[in-house]
């Protein structure tokens, strides 16, 4: 797995606007392309054709970010922690919409179990994020020559925590928490995911809605790349038409794209790739709404597919159908992924996570984050409740030929499992 993002991004030789969890691609905010991208009257007819797909957005509202704070101090009263910390990312925008930048000063939110929720700021940004907060009137400020942590110790003593518990969120870097925990030598540390997890695992009617708009939009979009796909072009110019395709649909977004033998490595391969007939390609990745993502991988041939190709694509399809007709509402995550893997190695592949074979888990939660809890993987008991939103994306690898992978999104209703996107008919009907 590649860790370090700008190599993953070269790797995946033309992603717009990534940030990388995992392997996921999370859009909520943009970047340049690696590669050029052509020019809007350059563009193939099927990109030129599309058109906006998010004037019908509707955001998370005001009220409901406050129902979500209600619901994580009643969560912290039950696991008896007292108050938790969190710096900017997915989890301060999911409670707050506040969007901020992480550098070495301290922003950052304090939400106590019980009383209003308090802000430590840099003095120097004060206004800034006035106009930003919307959320909360305690905002602790510092001078450059002073302490954070001795605000976030004075948050937590007006709020009657000189001693008990606080969790930490699991982005906050380390030298954050030490310096906290120096400023408050009475207070015990824990994790925060009890309460982050037990909030956004489950999806509200509005987050469902936007992710429903980022997989149709992501379908759209490759739709229109794979319409526009000519012999012998490469990777970055593949990965571009995909990125002006999301772009012209609305929003920022991206893929990364393998060609023939190199769609067998599950991230895809730093060998640089000219399409070619014949050629298996294999494109995943998705867009973000209001910060919501989508995950999708398809699958297909460049040309006529032939039998073998079909075989494999086909036994991808049953072992994808197997993991959803297992996601049941009560049933352990890993029984998923058990199932998904049994039509697999039943098939003479494997076992367990040997190649030829699936080598990774069936899947992924998704929401905020492109990769966040839980996990469709074997050990894992958590059952499946209804709110909860997975990726279900058995991978056939077989290195040396080609890999195929199918990955559409699904949320848990009470009457069991849904998919967000339409699964691909066949090899050769992807869309």
């Amino acid at each position: 797995m590649c860790t370090d993002r700008r190599d993953f991004l070269r790797l995946s030789a033309g992603i717009a606007g990534a940030t990388l969890f995992g392997h996921s691609l999370a859009y909520a905010d943009s970047e340049s392309n690696i590669t050029a991208e052509p020019q809007q009257g350059s563009q193939p007819e099927a990109i030129r054709r599309l058109r906006r797909m998010t004037d019908n957005v509707v955001p998370i509202t005001m009220e409901e970010r406050k129902g979500r704070i209600d619901k994580a101090q009643r969560l912290m009263r039950e696991q008896r922690i007292d108050a938790i910390y969190l710096e900017p990312g997915s989890s301060m925008f999911y409670y707050t919409g506040m969007r901020w930048g992480t550098s070495e000063r301290m922003f950052a939110l304090v939400i106590p179990a019980r009383g209003e929720i308090a802000w430590v700021c840099p003095k120097f940004e004060e206004e800034r994020a006035r106009e930003l907060i919307r959320m909360g009137t305690d905002i602790r400020t510092w001078e450059e020559d002073e302490s954070p942590y001795q605000r976030v110790a004075q948050i937590l003593k007006d709020r009657g925590v000189r001693t008990g518990t606080v969790g930490i969120e699991e982005r906050v870097r380390f030298f954050l928490y030490d310096g906290i925990r120096q400023a408050a030598p009475g207070v015990k540390f824990v994790s925060a995911t009890p309460i982050t997890a037990g909030c956004r695992m489950f999806k509200s009617p509005a987050e469902l809605a936007l992710m429903q708009i980022a997989n149709d939009i992501t379908i759209a979009a490759y739709k229109a790349t794979r319409d526009s796909m000519t012999e012998g072009m490469t990777q970055g110019e593949f990965a571009a038409n995909c990125a002006a395709a999301f772009r012209a649909l609305g929003t920022s977004g991206g893929i990364f794209v393998s060609f023939g033998k190199y769609t067998a490595f599950p991230h895809g391969s730093s060998t640089p790739q000219r399409l070619k007939e014949g050629d298996v390609v294999l494109m995943d990745g998705g867009c973000g709404i209001e910060g919501y993502q989508s995950d999708i991988t398809r699958t297909f041939v460049f040309g006529k597919a032939t039998d073998r190709q079909r075989q494999i694509w086909d036994l991808e399809r049953q072992s994808q159908d197997a993991g959803f007709a297992a996601a049941r509402v009560g049933a352990p995550c890993e029984a998923v992924d058990a199932a998904a893997r049994k039509v697999i190695t039943d098939a003479g592949f494997g076992p367990d996570y040997k190649v030829p074979g699936l080598p990774h888990r069936t899947g992924h939660g998704i929401g905020l984050d492109g990769h966040e809890w839980t996990n469709f993987v074997r050990g894992n008991k958590t059952p499946i409740q209804p709110g909860m939103c997975f990726s279900d994306e058995p991978t056939v690898v077989i290195y040396g030929e080609f890999g195929i992978r199918l990955e559409d999104c699904l949320y848990i209703t009470p009457d069991g499992p849904k998919f967000f996107t339409k699964q691909s008919a066949s090899i050769d009907e992807p869309f």
